[in-house]
This record gives structure tokens, sequence and C-alpha cells, in this order.
């Protein structure tokens, strides 16, 4: 008798706590964003590969896909997304501020910005490094032969750190040409105004494949800092933070047990992973925990594809970014890219 009692004071405790957690789902965002029928969201001026926009303003890249994800997530249009573009000085005020409603602008998630900025990073998107890039025909093989020289730098960002660190632990002098974007650098750059430009390893892999000659310009082989690029939403927040989370987690997922664009209607139907019914929304419905519904993710993976997918389309060894999965491979095939479990 005391058993059942005690089993029922448990399930009623569960019914109160499901009850407040579906009202606590509609935080803040989630509700502006449906109400909306929108999502704001903050990404680069112009990355190629990442973020830019062609001739008609249409936008597309690897950050672009996670928008585009997110929205279909919560509006049910991979479409329904306004992009507005953000400096590095101003990425991080149009978010606090409420300008954008989630920021994914290859980012680096810091200690300083998790707290004093009071921002949240959900989750690593990109694994990173910052590297140099210099012209081919200024001889220099290594970034410990840059005494002296001039570097293209973006202000306001953990790169404009890391290039003083580096260089005052390794003795050696440099002068800064401060940047407001990847542009200005690119134009500095190439107008010879500074010696190297420095910025993510691949961002730099990216400017290049911009270039008209870029076999003429090389990418050094330091890599001086580690930088976690991820997507950036605001404290207090957590519902949000979570929706944002298990997207990225979703496409994930996706790769993992071969989920893809193409295939994932039938595996809704056919498959008898657990784990692959649960993230459909075949069975369970993990949606309604978030304020969403069970085939959140089956939207979100299928506005681009799964995590391999969007990366080899956007950015991958077959486009002109040309860059290699390294780090990012999956958990599964010696990278860092893992998903929590769906259940």
């Amino acid at each position: 008798m005391t058993k059942t009692v005690f089993l029922g004071a448990v399930a009623a405790a569960a019914a109160v706590l499901l009850s407040t957690g579906a009202q606590a789902a509609e935080g803040d965002t989630l509700r502006a964003v449906k109400q909306r029928g929108e999502l704001i969201c903050g990404v680069n001026p112009g990355l190629v590969g990442f973020a830019a926009p062609d001739a008609n303003g249409n936008w597309s890249g690897f950050d672009i896909s996670l928008c585009r994800a997110i929205a279909a997530a919560v509006v049910g249009d991979a479409n329904k997304v306004r992009f507005v573009p953000t400096t590095g000085q101003t990425r991080f005020t149009a978010l606090s501020s409420g300008e954008v409603d989630v920021l994914t602008r290859n980012s680096t998630a810091s200690f300083q910005r998790d707290t004093e900025l009071a921002l949240d990073f959900p989750a690593v998107n990109y694994y990173d490094g910052q590297g140099f890039m210099v012209r081919k025909d200024l001889g220099v093989t290594s970034a410990k032969e840059l005494d002296g020289a001039t570097i293209c730098i973006q202000t306001g960002t953990t790169t404009e750190l890391n290039l003083a660190d580096w260089f005052r632990a390794n003795n050696i002098a440099y002068q800064p040409v401060n940047i407001d974007s990847n542009a200005e650098g690119e134009q500095q750059y190439l107008a010879g105004a500074c010696d190297a430009y420095t910025t993510d390893a691949s961002g730099l892999a990216a400017t290049r494949a911009a270039f008209a000659d870029p076999e003429n310009h090389i990418i050094l082989p330091e890599i001086i800092s580690k930088e976690p690029l991820a997507p950036a939403v605001r404290h207090g927040d957590n519902n949000w933070g979570d929706i944002v989370r298990q997207t990225l987690f979703a496409l994930i997922a996706a790769e993992e047990y071969g989920v893809t664009s193409a295939n994932l209607e039938e595996l809704s139907k056919s498959s008898t992973n657990p784990e692959v019914q649960r993230l459909l929304g075949a069975t369970d419905n993990l949606g309604g925990m978030m304020g969403l519904d069970a085939e959140w993710a089956k939207r979100a993976i299928a506005a681009g594809g799964n995590y391999g997918e969007v990366f080899a389309a956007t950015i991958g060894e077959q486009t002109p970014i040309g860059l290699a999965r390294g780090l990012n491979a999956l958990w599964t095939q010696g990278g860092l890219m893992y998903a929590t479990p769906f259940r």
C-alpha cells in the first residue's frame, strides 16, 4: 500500500512538472519567433562558404544552413528567415539587444563572452583555430618569420587578442592594421596594406577561394589558438538555447545514423532504430519538451540535409573552400562531432 501511494505521488509530481514545463517551453524568444512567423538570424556580412548573399540577395553557406534548420524546426519553413549582417564589433550587441534571435556568425565561444557578456553558446558547430595567410612571393613559410610585419586584423574579436599573445610569447613584433570586416580585410590585404592576414583558418580558406589568383597565396602551417565556433543566444532563455542546441544535434545525429535529406521520409516509416524513430518523430514527441511538435527535427534535416551534407555542400573538399572534415568529423570517424542521445 505504501509503495502504491509513493508511486502515485511520483506520478502526480511528474504531471505537475510536465504541466509547468509546457508553460516554460513558451519562453520569450520562442514565443516571439512563433508570433512573428519568422526567425531573425545574425550572420557574417559576407564570408563565402559560411554566409554570403548572391547578386539577388539570396543567402547561402554553412552558417546560413543552421539558421534555415532552426526556422524549419520552429516555424515550419526553412525560408522564413530574415538575415541581419553583423560585424565583429556589432554582433553581440545585436544579440543582447534583441535585434536578432540567434547569432550564427562563426563566433568563438569563450569564458568572457559566456560570463561577462551574458551569452550562451549551446553547442559547437565548427572546431577551428587561428592562422595566417601571406602572398607566396613574400617568401615566408612560417608565422615565426613575420617579425616586424604588418598584419590585417579584425577588431573586437578573439583573433585580435590571440595575435598579441602569440607574438609576445614568441618575442617578435608586428604592426596591426585594424579592419572592421572580412571584406575590408580582403581589400586591404590585396592592396598590399598588410603583409599578412590573420583570422580563423576556415575564414582564410574561404577568403582565399574568392581571390582571382588563390594559388599565389598560402596559409602558413601554424595554428595559434583554439576557436570553437558556435551559435550564440542570450542568457536566461534556456528553452531557446535548448532548441538551438538540439537542432544542431539533430543534424549531427542524422549523419551518424545515415539519415539524409533524400531518405528521411522513407526512414521515418521503415527504420527499426529506436533513436532514428524518436529523432524523426515516428515515436514519442521529443519536440513537445521544447514547445515544438513531433516532426521538428525531421523538418530541420530536410531543410539542407544532415551535418555532413551541409558541410560537403558549403565548405567541403569538393567546393572552392576545400576544407577537410578534420576535427569536425563525427566522433565515430576520429573527429569531435557528437550529439547527445535522442531519448
